[in-house]
């Protein structure tokens, strides 16, 4: 017997967004002295701290300016927000999975946006 979920809604949200929901939902849970955080909250808050390095704010402009170039769908706009590829192999790891692939200049023009957030 298998259980099957349905996806309701699905939004895209860079590490510095999910970062200040959950510290909102941890004051909440904070405030509450007989309720405790799960593991897997706990774990999740533990990782946006430590990768979340910039305020939503530049984030969401990373993602705007990555947006504007040709082939970066939304997606994958997160995505290279999310994980600031530093090379072109990391960037390549990102488009693995598509059907195209880009060459060094595109590449280039995604990592120097990329390097103007660092």
């Amino acid at each position: 017997m298998t259980i099957f979920k349905e996806k309701v809604s699905e939004e895209f949200l860079t590490v510095a967004e999910t970062k200040e929901i959950l510290e909102d939902l941890e004051m909440e849970r904070a405030a509450e002295e007989d309720r405790e955080m799960r593991y897997e909250l706990k774990r999740a808050i533990e990782h946006v701290n430590r990768f979340a390095l910039l305020d939503p704010e530049e984030s969401l402009q990373l993602v705007e300016d990555l947006e504007e170039l040709e082939k970066v769908d939304t997606p994958t706009a997160y995505k290279i927000a999310n994980l600031r590829p530093l090379d072109r192999d990391e960037l390549r790891a990102v488009f693995a999975q598509e059907r195209y692939t880009l060459d060094g200049d595109e590449l280039d023009d995604i990592l120097n946006i990329v390097k103007q957030y660092a």
